[in-house]
């Protein structure tokens, strides 16, 4: 990537973010909280932004006690695009930018986070547990999978996972989180 593209990138990241600042701002007529941010996985800081959105977004509704799950389900589930996803031909052109959509829809019992990709792949998800503590003792590093452990975070720290393709190619992986007190902390 050349020096003006890298700037590039820079400055559409610097205004996204002063978007979703904006944006992330409670829908009062619908009694939810929304927020799509969209990023590209080629800018360095992508990772790094998706988190520090997911704190703002949660925070302003009213929803702080979520913050630390819901930054490492998005951070897992960025950074499998990052690193893993080969858009679909119909979606991308050579050289351009992988696109990443993160979608919060928040209700006072329920948090719903979608990561959309360009890549119709459907994800691996975890099924069961791979071994017991018990089981491993001191090998436990040598019998953990070698991929697929952010998918199994995802499942233990979620009520439900599950993907969902797009009409037009690629695929948004969705988890929800039950949230035990109510918006601004009020039990629900």
């Amino acid at each position: 990537m050349d020096a003006r593209n890298a700037r590039r990138h820079e400055y559409v990241a610097e205004e996204l973010n002063a978007f979703a600042h904006w944006y992330a701002q409670p829908e009062p007529s619908s009694g939810g909280h929304f927020l799509t941010l969209t990023l590209f996985a080629e800018f360095s800081d992508t990772g790094r932004i998706a988190r520090d959105h997911t704190a703002v977004f949660l925070q302003s509704a009213g929803a702080a006690d979520a913050v630390d799950d819901a930054q490492l389900i998005v951070s897992e589930l960025v950074g499998n695009i990052v690193n893993h996803v080969v858009p679909e031909r119909c979606l991308t052109h050579p050289g351009g930018n992988r696109r990443i959509d993160v979608t919060f829809k928040m209700w006072p019992k329920w948090l719903f986070i979608g990561v959309t990709d360009e890549d119709s792949t459907p994800p691996v998800l975890p099924m069961g547990d791979t071994f017991s503590p018990e089981l491993m003792g001191e090998l436990s590093e040598a019998v953990l999978p070698d991929s697929g452990r952010g998918l199994l975070i995802l499942q233990r720290l979620s009520a439900a996972v599950w993907w969902t393709p797009e009409d037009k190619g690629g695929k948004t992986v969705w988890c929800r989180l039950d949230l035990n007190e109510g918006v601004g902390g009020k039990p629900s």
